[in-house]
């Protein structure tokens, strides 16, 4: 059998088709897909061509939480009588999905107004978050950086959500959105959990780029690490020069006036994503002294007089 056999799932998103991958020696499933029948065909498609017959699918595991990646989580492993493991950061969002996710709108609305995002823009926002398909709740096994499953190894990326997982099988690293080939992942607004989320993803996009030469990502096919981590630092490198020429020296702008500078118009979901990654800059700039924060409901920030070098900047 092949080691690591991908398949396509779903319609597809900014960041491209979800790609779901399938470990017929082990009889690991990793990040099944989105909810709806089309992906589940494809799911199923995938996995008998795979080799694999679904009874002897016995895990299935997770990168994290977002529907796109864990809604047919829970579909697969009751039709296989299979697992469901992921991070223990991110396992409740999807065991405990009915409660966290009253807890997380609550949690994406008090950040939207820390950072300035007007009433109207929020309310809109909150209100059309529409709930996934799947149970109430769950028996999600929570694990831990390093810990296996069936000789798949989890390694702890945080970044795009607070326990964001790679794993590695094989010698393969199946990325999940740590890198993508042709989008940079969200950081700030794809889960208001996160402290200084921009210094995380740096750090896990560092370590998974000193270790492998070669990736399979969450969305699109196999990507050089290297190569598409170093993208990804000037991307933030000049993000963050931008970020620092919208701000005043006096007074100041809260995080929604920076991404309205960044993006232009936003609505929907890109209303939170804009702000929140406008919202990860400043909290990593402001950590290394080239801005100065104010007030707390909304946020505000103005620049610090002076040079600063943008790339030492990014991580602590």
């Amino acid at each position: 059998m092949t080691a690591v056999r991908r398949v396509p799932v779903g319609a597809g998103t900014p960041e491209g088709v979800n790609s779901a991958y399938v470990l017929p020696d082990a009889g690991v499933v990793v990040d099944p897909g989105p909810p709806g029948e089309d992906a589940w065909d494809a799911l199923r498609g995938g996995i008998d061509d795979a080799g694999l017959a679904l009874g002897d699918v016995e895990h299935v595991l997770v990168t994290h939480w977002h529907a796109d990646h864990a809604g047919l989580a829970t579909r697969l492993a009751e039709a296989a009588d299979a697992s469901v493991a992921m991070h223990a950061a991110d396992a409740p969002l999807v065991g405990d999905y009915a409660a966290e996710r009253d807890r997380r709108l609550e949690r994406d609305a008090a950040a939207l107004c820390r950072w300035g995002v007007p009433e109207d823009v929020r309310d809109r926002l909150v209100a059309s978050d529409r709930p996934s398909p799947v149970p109430d709740t769950y028996d999600v096994r929570a694990l831990s950086d390093g810990e296996s499953v069936a000789g798949v190894e989890l390694v702890h990326t945080p970044g795009h959500t607070a326990g964001h997982a790679s794993y590695v099988y094989d010698g393969r690293l199946l990325l999940g959105d740590l890198l993508l080939p042709t989008y940079t992942p969200n950081v700030g607004g794809s889960d208001t959990r996160t402290d200084d989320p921009l210094a995380d993803y740096l750090d896990s996009v560092d370590r998974v780029a000193a270790e492998f030469d070669r990736g399979e990502p969450g969305h699109g096919t196999t990507m050089d690490v290297a190569e598409e981590a170093a993208a990804v630092r000037e991307h933030h490198c000049e993000r963050a020069r931008r970020v620092l020429d919208a701000l005043p020296e006096e007074g100041g702008v809260t995080p929604w006036a920076v991404a309205r500078d960044l993006f232009g118009e936003m609505n929907g979901i890109h209303a939170k994503f804009g702000a929140g990654e406008a919202s990860a800059h400043l909290r990593r700039l402001d950590a290394a002294g080239a801005v100065e924060r104010s007030g707390e409901n909304p946020v505000e920030y103005r620049a610090v007089p002076g040079d600063h070098s943008v790339g030492s900047n990014l991580t602590p």
